[in-house]
């Protein structure tokens, strides 16, 4: 590819520099590395300087044109000749850390171009499908952007302002809680609420009730609280998601919603359920198969559009990534593209996830979900700021706890991982008749046959 960027010019500074100073190489190791150098004669010089500095050796003329000798590339560099010919130019490394930076910058550009070119031909051919194409060149260049991101540490006083601001954020809000608050009051007491920035993993076995436990929460969220949610559901229609968010805000048997068998008082019931889902700020998408790339577009447009506070998805092992080798590498992809979106958008994402089979063989109590059993990747938990199970043990015939207290009806919150705070148990209420999880003191009225109109 002919005109293709580069410095060549300050390629032999640097490296000029690297064999007269002997503290320069320290000064570039984090930014350059062999492969950004357009001319292979200075490439060539930086890696044998590299290999120099590895080894706790000197660096200069002499050093570096024996290193060069032993790997028998001095031919590459036009002899011992060309190594003086490059040292005697630069006596000085004052600006090599500008100069690196240009170099990585040009380097970083040949890339993209390369990139670019071959994505183009690739669009151009019938051979592969193009949403494929746009993946792959979307991974590819954001690898490219880590590269040119070259954040420095800072002092400590450099921060302080920003943390004395959400200090005083959190001390001005009611209670406990600096995030947003889930409505079950033991479990914001844990986490302080959701925190914006945070993925958020929920995970339990099927039949414990992980969609049921998110919906509540998110109808928690949007009106008692006033926050706008958003649910990618990737495996319920819509119109099903709706109908467990009826079920749930008017106690009315899911599978009386669902026939439309509902007797006259249990109307109005559904009226005002209706009505108070119908005006809270939530937003579904249920598009099946749904890519990752796809996944951030929509967020993006949620939070931009509509001001979205928080999303949910459900589940994490159904969103793709299409370029991606493995289904473990897949998930993993998956679970850092969402880490990422959430400190993109600087909002809580709390994503769905199974748990592998292996629970189902442990007996008794051992049936409790650890980080070990999520299921295809250990990349979940590495990502992951919280990690909470939903577990409800008398769902394997477990009715009475080790102490003797009744464990029918009752759901184990199980916080295994808090990256920001403490783990340990919080218990609610679980009506399966509605799929519905309550505060564990809370009571829910509902008419006795006396008070039924007839």
């Amino acid at each position: 590819m002919k005109n293709m960027p580069s410095a060549v010019e300050l390629e032999q500074a640097v490296v000029g520099a690297i064999m007269a100073e002997s503290s320069a190489f320290s000064k570039v190791e984090s930014v350059l590395t062999e492969d950004m150098f357009y001319s292979s004669q200075c490439g060539t010089i930086f890696k044998a300087a590299k290999r120099l500095h590895d080894k706790g050796e000197a660096i200069d003329m002499l050093t570096v044109s024996n290193e060069i000798e032993k790997l028998g590339l001095l031919d590459l560099v036009g002899g011992k000749a060309g190594i003086v010919e490059l040292a005697v130019k630069v006596s000085s490394s004052i600006h090599i850390d500008t100069h690196a930076a240009i170099i990585k910058d040009k380097y970083i550009a040949r890339e993209t171009m390369k990139l670019l070119t071959s994505s183009a031909e690739k669009a151009a051919s019938s051979v592969e499908d193009v949403r494929d194409v746009i993946a792959e060149t979307e991974v590819c260049l954001s690898k490219l952007t880590d590269i040119g991101i070259t954040n420095d540490y800072i002092h400590v006083s450099e921060s302080l302002e920003e943390a004395y601001k959400e200090i005083n954020k959190a001390a001005s809000s009611t209670g406990d809680i600096s995030g947003i608050p889930s409505g079950f009051e033991d479990l914001d007491r844990m986490t302080s609420g959701w925190q914006s920035s945070d993925l958020v993993i929920l995970a339990g076995r099927p039949a414990m009730g992980k969609t049921a436990l998110a919906l509540c929460m998110g109808i928690n969220m949007a009106t008692n609280y006033d926050v706008p949610f958003g649910i990618f559901s990737l495996e319920m229609s819509s119109t099903q998601l709706t109908k467990r968010m009826i079920s749930i805000a008017s106690s009315i048997n899911g599978e009386t919603i669902k026939n439309g068998k509902l007797a006259d008082y249990q109307w109005e019931s559904l009226d005002q359920a209706i009505n108070k889902i119908s005006n809270a700020p939530i937003y579904v998408d249920d598009t099946a198969f749904l890519d990752i790339q796809d996944l951030k577009a929509k967020a993006r447009k949620m939070v931009e559009k509509d001001g979205v506070k928080i999303i949910i998805i459900d589940y994490l092992q159904l969103v793709g990534a299409k370029t991606i080798g493995s289904r473990q590498e897949q998930v993993a992809y998956v679970s850092r593209q969402l880490k990422g979106l959430a400190k993109e958008l600087n909002i809580p994402i709390i994503a769905l996830s199974q748990l592998n089979r292996g629970i189902e063989s442990r007996e008794g109590s051992s049936k409790k979900p650890q980080l070990s059993d999520l299921r295809e990747s250990g990349a979940i938990e590495q990502d992951a700021d919280i990690v909470f199970f939903v577990h409800r043990p008398e769902y394997y015939g477990i009715t009475i706890d080790d102490n003797g207290n009744n464990l029918r009806g009752v759901a184990e919150l199980i916080i295994a991982k808090h990256r920001n705070g403490a783990t340990g148990e919080v218990s609610l209420r679980f009506e399966g008749e509605f799929t519905r999880f309550s505060n564990l003191h809370d009571i829910v009225y509902m008419p006795t046959e006396d008070e039924v109109p007839f």
